[in-house]
């Protein structure tokens, strides 16, 4: 039976232990119109499948030696005793400049599942969790980063009604492995 909780640092370690992983088979890419000018449309694109673990970049563990998480919330999904899933929300931190400076904000920072329980809703219930933190705490938009090669989640936060009201082609900009990410950062009105 799946469970969910809200965990503190006694649990990071079993955090970082879920993997974030993505088989990539597709980006989106942008088409600029008219450079730009008359739009930009996106256009998934296959790609020559590749997997891609985000966590190896979001180690929980190493989040209280560099800021105040004081104003975070972790959940963690359970099967019995093994860590399946887990979703970190941020709030009011000052040096967190995902958060624009914003108090009535929150930033979905993290959300992973371990690879053989997902499409069976922990994605899904994890998010819900983050949602109703957000709300219940009185927040009144969420912010999500995600990158284009990372469809799945694209999808995924779309479907939650998230809109995508921001990209950067160079946020993470390295020509060293020829698969340069755009950055796309969504926003849930709660």
């Amino acid at each position: 039976m799946i469970n969910y909780k809200r965990i503190d640092y006694n649990y990071f370690e079993a955090y970082d232990t879920i993997p974030m992983r993505v088989d990539v088979t597709s980006h989106y890419v942008l088409d600029k119109i008219n450079n730009g000018l008359g739009g930009i449309l996106l256009k998934e694109v296959a790609v020559e499948k590749y997997s891609r673990d985000f966590a190896e970049h979001a180690k929980v563990t190493k989040f209280r030696e560099k800021f105040n998480i004081a104003n975070w919330a972790f959940f963690m999904a359970f099967d019995g005793e093994l860590p399946i899933g887990a979703v970190t929300i941020v709030s009011r931190t000052a040096d967190i400049s995902m958060l624009d400076g914003r108090d009535d904000m929150t930033v979905l920072w993290d959300i992973r599942v371990s690879d053989t329980y997902k499409r069976q809703e922990i994605g899904q219930n994890l998010f819900d969790l983050a949602v109703e933190w957000s709300r219940t705490n009185g927040f009144k938009q969420m912010k999500i980063e995600c990158q284009n090669n990372n469809v799945p989640a694209c999808n995924f936060y779309h479907k939650q009604g998230a809109v995508l009201r921001k990209i950067d082609e160079y946020a993470y900009y390295d020509d060293t492995d020829g698969r340069d990410e755009i950055q796309f950062f969504w926003y849930l009105d709660l």
